[in-house]
């Protein structure tokens, strides 16, 4: 079973200005003339981490991190304002120009997928292949499964945590009434329904639960800009159309691509990996038997440094 590549450093950071508000982070490391490869986080809000850079060989690859909107490093935290999927679209391809690349490889797993997504369908031209892990179509559907009812069946008990912090009379809309407090001019309102918001996300993540990843997301700053900038997108239905990705998936007809999904993965439904794969059938399905949502489950792990070895081989960089 395959695990991560050694630790590595950036070669260089910088932060890139994408408006008169937002500020955003962005990283290289690996080898400068490689294969360029964009690492979408998940989230939205969640930022990158340095683990993200090792399910890339290094000699193989020119690998670039940044964090979206509002998260990580970028400027200013939890931010909402001028925070949508199509500015987060627009900000990839003002990467893309910046760092002179005519063409790369999309990896995201989560929101990473959707993002990967929404901008493969948007500009199919500049993707030489991607790679996805727990895909989410972020449809209606989709949401009101983990956030109103449908994962509750299977974790009634971390299901009671996350609606402790609301009134029984505002459990009919979950979503709203977290919207409500994590948009409260009160601090400490903002961070008690983060820290429940994300605890829950955190907690569901993975097959058997895992401590570093639940304390990871309840840090302030990480719960802060994860349900924050989560809540904001998720009220406003991601900022696309109803079934978009689905729809549109016959933009991605000339773009191979891995789509690695867990099999009990309660966060997105396989059911989502499956509906891509039919709507996309040039792409590799491989759904890991012992596995959740996590990108950092070993069969996770596994499939998603194979496949990032696979690629560059195909497209000759390795």
């Amino acid at each position: 079973m395959r695990s991560l590549y050694p630790e590595i450093e950036p070669r260089r950071d910088f932060m890139l200005e994408v408006d008169t508000l937002h500020r955003l982070y962005v990283e290289e490391s690996g080898n400068p003339n490689g294969l360029p490869v964009l690492f979408l986080h998940g989230g939205p809000g969640a930022g990158c981490e340095a683990a993200h850079r090792r399910f890339f060989n290094a000699d193989a690859y020119r690998i670039i991190l940044f964090d979206q909107r509002g998260c990580g490093r970028s400027q200013p935290h939890a931010a909402l304002e001028n925070n949508t999927t199509h500015h987060l679209i627009a900000d990839i391809e003002t990467i893309r120009r910046h760092l002179g690349i005519s063409q790369w490889v999309l990896f995201g797993g989560s929101w990473g997928s959707t993002l990967a997504l929404a901008y493969a369908e948007t500009y199919p031209q500049h993707c030489l292949a991607l790679i996805l892990r727990g895909i989410f179509l972020c449809r209606a559907r989709d949401l009101s499964w983990f956030y109103q009812e449908g994962a509750n069946f299977l974790l009634p008990d971390l299901w009671q945590d996350y609606i402790s912090i609301i009134p029984p009379a505002e459990r009919d809309q979950m979503m709203r009434a977290y919207h409500q407090r994590l948009t409260s001019p009160d601090k400490a309102v903002q961070l008690q329904a983060a820290q429940a918001w994300a605890r829950w996300e955190g907690a569901a993540s993975t097959l058997k639960q895992n401590t570093h990843i639940i304390d990871f997301f309840t840090q302030p700053d990480v719960a802060l800009s994860l349900a924050r900038i989560e809540c904001h997108y998720f009220i406003n239905d991601v900022f696309l159309s109803p079934n978009q990705l689905l729809n549109n998936a016959h933009q991605l007809a000339d773009i191979p691509g891995v789509i690695v999904h867990g099999r009990y993965d309660i966060v997105c439904p396989v059911e989502q990996a499956w509906l891509l794969k039919a709507a996309w059938p040039q792409a590799e399905l491989h759904i890991i038997s012992d596995a959740g949502h996590s990108a950092f489950e070993l069969g996770i792990i596994d499939r998603l440094v194979r496949s990032s070895d696979a690629i560059a081989q195909q497209l000759g960089a390795a």
